[in-house]
């Protein structure tokens, strides 16, 4: 009887894989190979049923999925992933969250089985220096990750962790909190934020739901102005965005879906390019707008 049967037969099997992923993971993204950069994305996930439709918005993530470096690991910061504190999921086997209601079963059939890393979330939670970070055994994948992350790497043979958002921080502290996982750049890892830069869903425009490409004056106006924002590097103030006038106080009703811009951002070097696409508006009260860093 070979050592894994063994252990299978004693019921520790769980715990030998999850020191064995913790111990392979830590050799894949501590050794001293010299890795690629890996670009930052925050990617406007919009619509869940843009998981199981063939659009624009899809069709850019498919193609995107094919030009970008190939990560060893996947960090996503997700809006529908709230929590008293900063977790980051830690098992094995993250389910397939469907947080939402009121769409076909197709979507709630779908199942993104891409395995998780226990070892890359103790290495995310060890290397915060100023920020506690605890390990989540309970949550999973919700649509802010699999929604987008299924079109960008459909074979599902990517590990990906989620790292929460605390709903009792400031944006700035969310900002100062993202600088921390920088290195894992260097280390082979791509680092998605999802949400969007417009996300009012009261006053989404249900006349244009044939014809979802359109934008309220407001929602269009407090668009360009994160853009020339981001384009200027001027984060403080896109972290302090409720400073910046009636439009955007409507395009952020809530802070949930801006905040992993914040993320995305945080993680940008001073020279490094930044490019923008999927620039659309959609049923008026939401933006598909998604940035590139690097």
């Amino acid at each position: 009887m070979n050592r894994r049967s063994f252990l299978g037969l004693a019921g520790l099997l769980p715990i030998y894989s999850l020191i064995m992923d913790s111990k392979e993971l830590k050799n894949t993204l501590l050794t001293g190979e010299s890795t690629e950069r890996m670009p930052v994305l925050f990617i406007g996930h919009g619509s869940p049923m843009n998981a199981i439709e063939d659009n624009y918005f899809s069709e850019t993530w498919r193609k995107m999925g094919t030009t970008l470096p190939a990560p060893k690991a996947i960090i996503c910061i997700s809006a529908h992933w709230e929590t008293a504190g900063t977790f980051v999921t830690a098992m094995l086997k993250p389910q397939t969250i469907h947080d939402f209601g009121g769409f076909p079963k197709a979507l709630y059939d779908v199942q993104y089985p891409a395995p998780g890393s226990p070892g890359l979330a103790s290495e995310v939670a060890r290397s915060f220096v100023n920020n506690q970070i605890g390990l989540d055994n309970s949550w999973g994948l919700d649509h802010g990750a699999w929604s987008i992350i299924k079109h960008l790497y459909p074979k599902a043979d990517i590990p990906v962790i989620e790292l929460s958002l605390d709903y009792r921080k400031n944006p700035q502290a969310h900002y100062d909190l993202a600088k921390e996982l920088k290195a894992f750049r260097d280390k082979g890892v791509l680092i998605i934020g999802s949400g969007n830069l417009v996300h009012n869903l009261g006053r989404i425009d249900w006349s244009h739901i044939d014809d979802p490409e359109y934008g309220f004056d407001w929602a269009l106006k407090a668009n360009e102005t994160f853009k020339k924002l981001m384009i200027d590097g001027n984060h403080r103030a896109l972290a302090d965005y409720s400073q910046l006038g009636k439009e955007v106080q409507l395009a952020v009703p809530s802070p949930d879906h801006f905040l992993p811009l914040l993320y995305a951002l945080a993680l940008k070097d001073e020279k490094e390019p930044l490019s923008f696409f999927n620039d659309k508006a959609v049923m008026g009260s939401l933006t598909m707008t998604s940035v590139r860093i690097g």
